[in-house]
């Protein structure tokens, strides 16, 4: 017998009902299909579950497929790390079909970009580099991104369009892979926005921050075009950048605001391995609060972007 005043909660009092009788969020109908050996990609994407991040997916691609198709604009927001796990031809392929509008990068996108573009490789070791204070420090990177730099600013143009001009002069090997390159030659913007101190090249000695201040803003400016233009059915997928694009993201949002623009109804994506606070709350939310869809998916880039460029490809083909 125990001493506790308190008994065990009677359970008899507790009210049931029938199972059937329940609202439930999964059915069968929603059930993922085994892939058949031999099976096409659209069989395989027609097999996945339609649940959570699957669905998630698949209803990203619809609203890319919609934008496209009503003229609104599927801007980019690019980390350098989609560019470092080879993804540039999938989103180079994605510019000839029409799900490229624009792309926003941060500092170090243009350097791997750049460096892929002129040697076909990037990206690398750090931690064997840094002890001798040899990190960063390739002559061509930081020469080169500079020079494009300092004549765009002359010029009146931003850092994206500069870079992409400036590798279209030099006619890299493997331009093929550049972003900046292909995008410039199809007239897609690139804009890229700048945080001295954080990339590699602001190292180099023929840096100039009153030209990458310039021209950085000037891309600024821009993106802040391009996001006024996703009022009524646009699509910003910001991948893979924790902090620097969707902070940009948000300003370029309050901007158009405060303009006096309309800017609502449109679809926001954050696609990365982890769902950090800021993309969460400074693209997924708060853009979208009062009118609109925040769409996260969580995966590594390497297979979420194919699996998402794979379905563009196979729901466009059925139009």
């Amino acid at each position: 017998m125990s001493r506790y005043p308190v008994r065990p909660y009677d359970l008899s009092r507790v009210k049931t009902y029938p199972l059937r009788d329940r609202p439930s969020k999964v059915g069968v109908a929603s059930f993922g299909r085994p892939h058949v050996p031999g099976g096409s990609v659209a069989d395989f994407l027609a097999g996945l579950p339609d649940i959570l991040g699957a669905r998630g997916l698949h209803d990203l691609a619809r609203a890319m497929i919609r934008a496209r198709g009503t003229g609104k604009p599927v801007l980019w927001g690019l980390g350098a790390h989609v560019i470092k796990t080879g993804l540039s031809p999938v989103l180079i392929d994605l510019m000839d079909r029409g799900f490229v509008s624009g792309i926003a990068l941060n500092g170090a996108g243009i350097i791997h970009d750049y460096e892929v573009a002129v040697a076909g490789s990037t990206s690398e070791d750090v931690d064997s580099r840094i002890t001798e204070g040899a990190f960063g420090m390739a002559e061509e990177t930081g020469r080169d991104i500079h020079q494009a730099v300092r004549d765009g600013a002359e010029g009146g143009i931003g850092i994206g369009e500069s870079l992409g001009k400036a590798l279209d002069r030099l006619q890299p090997e493997y331009g093929r892979y550049s972003l900046l390159l292909q995008a410039y030659r199809r007239s897609i913007p690139v804009t890229v926005h700048v945080t001295i101190g954080a990339d590699i090249i602001h190292n180099h000695p023929g840096c100039s921050p009153a030209a990458l201040g310039e021209a950085s803003h000037r891309d600024y400016r821009l993106f802040a075009s391009l996001v006024a233009l996703l009022n009524g059915g646009g699509v910003y997928l910001n991948c893979g950048s924790a902090v620097t694009l969707p902070e940009v993201f948000l300003k370029c949002i309050t901007l158009v605001r405060n303009s006096g623009e309309p800017l609502r109804d449109f679809t926001t994506a954050n696609l990365d391995f982890q769902q950090h606070y800021r993309p969460r709350e400074n693209v997924l939310k708060r853009p979208v609060q009062d009118g609109g869809t925040g769409i996260a998916v969580t995966g590594h880039h390497e297979i979420v972007l194919p699996l998402l460029a794979a379905w563009l490809v196979e729901l466009s083909a059925g139009e």
